[in-house]
């Protein structure tokens, strides 16, 4: 490709999936430009080399959606964008935006002490889900089986550090059957969906859950769809159970990991990713 378009990639480290990123990008041309999100720093004027486009791929929330920030701030597109980023990136504002939407999720409460957490969990019966507002891969998660257990958690919660263990989002347990499922929406389309199977109630693939390709139903290509445009659209797993009351959407992310999916489907999503972003860069 010679007509100057670069492609940004900011992220932690090279994990499979940003492997597969730059090998897309090689096969068709394009140049690229690595940001290592330890390194970079961003000043409030505009620095006078930047790519067409970049690709957020941090591992950490909070440095992918100040580097957008930046990044938008300098008039470079960004893939996801800060305000998808801010808002698929915590889990009470994705809740708040699906219901907006009218996309059927679990129950949620979201309350701010132990007190009302409690009385969270008690409006949405026993067992319930409590869930750090922002987070990945399963981590701090706790499925609530009684008022002892409840109590015992929330203490624990209200003693570790920082403002975002102060949120208690609270969700229903969904009895679905040993899997849930997960899709990967890239601009309009669903581009390959996969069962995430457990015997344990989290079924991430980082968790160590086993995967397999999953059909596209039109049920589930409507559902993600309206899930990821809900938060702004762009390159968005989402995350889907199947309640007794039918599919249901408990999370969206926005800088999905697709290592598993890619797999299981054999789906070349990176190349899909690239070619979104050499899009999205030329618009």
């Amino acid at each position: 490709m010679s007509d100057g378009f670069r492609l940004g990639v900011y992220c932690t480290i090279v994990r499979p999936e940003e492997k597969r990123i730059l090998a897309a990008a090689d096969a068709r041309g394009v140049e690229v430009d690595r940001w290592d999100d330890a390194a970079v720093t961003f000043g409030l004027e505009r620095p006078s080399a930047l790519p067409s486009v970049v690709l957020i791929r941090s591992v950490s929330h909070t440095s992918a959606l100040y580097a957008a920030w930046g990044f938008e701030h300098y008039g470079t597109p960004t893939i996801s964008t800060a305000e998808v980023l801010a808002l698929a990136g915590d889990k009470v504002r994705t809740s708040f935006r699906l219901a907006e939407a009218g996309v059927p999720t679990p129950r949620t409460v979201v309350a701010f002490s132990p007190d009302s957490a409690l009385r969270a969990i008690e409006a949405v019966g026993y067992p319930a889900v409590l869930k750090p507002a922002v987070g990945s891969w399963g981590r701090l998660m706790a499925k609530v089986g009684d008022a002892e257990q409840a109590v015992q958690i929330l203490e624990h919660k209200s003693a570790l550090p920082g403002p975002l263990h102060s949120v208690f989002y609270v969700q229903e347990y969904v009895p679905k059957p040993e899997r849930d499922l997960r899709t990967l929406v890239i601009g309009d389309s669903v581009v390959g969906a996969m069962y995430r199977r457990s015997s344990e109630w989290r079924t991430n693939a980082a968790r160590g859950g086993s995967v397999e390709a999953a059909p596209l139903t039109e049920e589930l290509v409507e559902l993600s769809l309206r899930a990821a445009q809900a938060v702004g659209g762009g390159v968005l797993a989402v995350d889907l159970m199947e309640s007794p009351r039918g599919l249901v959407v408990h999370e969206v992310n926005p800088t999905p990991e697709f290592k598993a999916l890619a797999g299981a489907t054999g789906i070349d999503i990176a190349a899909q990713i690239v070619d979104y972003a050499i899009e999205v860069g030329r618009r």
